[in-house]
């Protein structure tokens, strides 16, 4: 790649030039060029896969003269987040809001204050109340002129019908290993052999393996994680194990949510005018209850998210141990555990590493459904010990 492809805005979709190509017709064709270019996008694509960058660097090359130089002002105040133009939307808790909805359809039919567009992204599209998803259709069905809108979500089918019906998909692939380790080197600096080896822990999701690449403490807690079945020998060993893992999750969920939360209740008593010890005004208290359970849910998607993510490192060694012990000749996923792999290969029988996946499946099932955490992972513990 040279250093000319690397400045513009379409710089950090990896392995995704089908989409690229798609999205490029359609900025030209915005500008008078053809007939690509239409008012609601839906980028959909496995996690990491880059939708919301997908989206966003859209945004920036239809603001754009240049259709994404990279390096204009509209291309660094879009990259940056900051331009007046385009709107993120995306949710803290577990849903987007009808409010929510109402305001940023609201926003849309505004003309553009700099730009050319109106453009409003839709992360976590999937997160859309069924009241918020009604509330933004009629904005989809009949945009105002200069409105465009891109929806982000994992699959079309997690956008309700009405919705993904009327806008053109965007599908995006996970990006290559070997891509992913090349823009770490290129992009960030990265040394070569730890690229390669976070590109293929991060099997394919492009900001965990920069997580990886850049942070010598998040590859610890890798390595602690993929040695977890070596260690569980007793019962209480699992029982230990499956507490030590919600304890991490949770203190990993407040380390995100201490400050935003400490904003959000500035940010509260400001707009009610609430001094420290003064009188609280009609209302406030209502609101004060509505955020706190906002935040609460918040914590909560953050704690299981992080329980997820050890999940997820463990079913990758499975998957390891399972191609070593066929002896299928595919490339490992976690290449710099290889020794580990071995002894585990040994150790346990194809069978019983089946018996190990399988597991593991039930118990994100398990907390999908909404199970107690400390339950779910001492049952898991066992069967990875047997």
């Amino acid at each position: 790649m040279t250093a000319v492809a690397r400045a513009t805005v379409w710089s950090d979709l990896v392995g995704q030039a089908p989409v690229v190509q798609t999205l490029q017709a359609a900025v030209a064709s915005a500008s008078g060029e053809g007939r690509s270019m239409t008012h609601a996008w839906l980028f959909t694509g496995p996690p990491g896969s880059g939708r919301s960058n997908a989206a966003r660097a859209f945004a920036a090359a239809l603001q754009c003269d240049s259709d994404g130089c990279g390096h204009c002002q509209s291309c660094t105040t879009a990259r940056a987040g900051s331009h007046p133009d385009i709107t993120v939307i995306n949710t803290a808790g577990l849903s987007i809001g009808v409010a929510d909805a109402r305001q940023h359809v609201r926003g849309a039919a505004l003309r553009p204050a700099v730009g050319r567009w109106q453009i409003m992204i839709v992360e976590d599209a999937d997160r859309l109340t069924e009241a918020a998803a009604n509330a933004l259709l009629k904005a989809v069905e009949e945009p105002s002129p200069h409105a465009i809108w891109m929806l982000c979500a994992p699959a079309l089918e997690d956008v309700v019908i009405t919705i993904r019906s009327r806008c053109r998909p965007v599908l995006l692939r996970t990006p290559p290993a070997a891509d992913i380790a090349r823009l770490l080197v290129e992009r960030d600096g990265i040394d070569p052999d730890v690229a390669e080896a976070a590109a293929a822990a991060s099997q394919g999701h492009i900001g965990r393996a920069r997580g990886l690449a850049r942070d010598p403490a998040a590859r610890q807690r890798r390595r602690d994680i993929l040695s977890l079945p070596s260690e569980l020998r007793t019962i209480g060993d699992c029982v230990t194990a499956a507490h030590a893992v919600v304890e991490a999750a949770t203190a990993h969920a407040s380390g995100l949510a201490d400050t935003s939360e400490a904003d959000e209740l500035s940010d509260l008593r400001q707009t009610w005018g609430v001094e420290e010890r003064g009188r609280r005004p009609a209302g406030y208290a209502g609101a004060l209850s509505s955020m706190e359970k906002d935040q609460t849910r918040r914590r909560k998607r953050l704690a299981l998210d992080s329980i997820d993510g050890v999940l997820l490192e463990l079913l990758s060694l499975c998957r390891d141990v399972v191609a070593s012990q066929l002896g299928s000749g595919t490339g490992f996923v976690n290449a710099d555990a290889i020794d580990q792999i071995a002894a585990l290969a040994r150790l346990w029988t194809p069978e019983s590493t089946i018996r190990t996946i399988d597991a593991i499946v039930s118990c994100r099932d398990a907390l999908a459904a909404n199970a107690a955490a400390p339950l779910a992972l001492e049952r898991m513990m066992l069967e990875l010990r047997s």
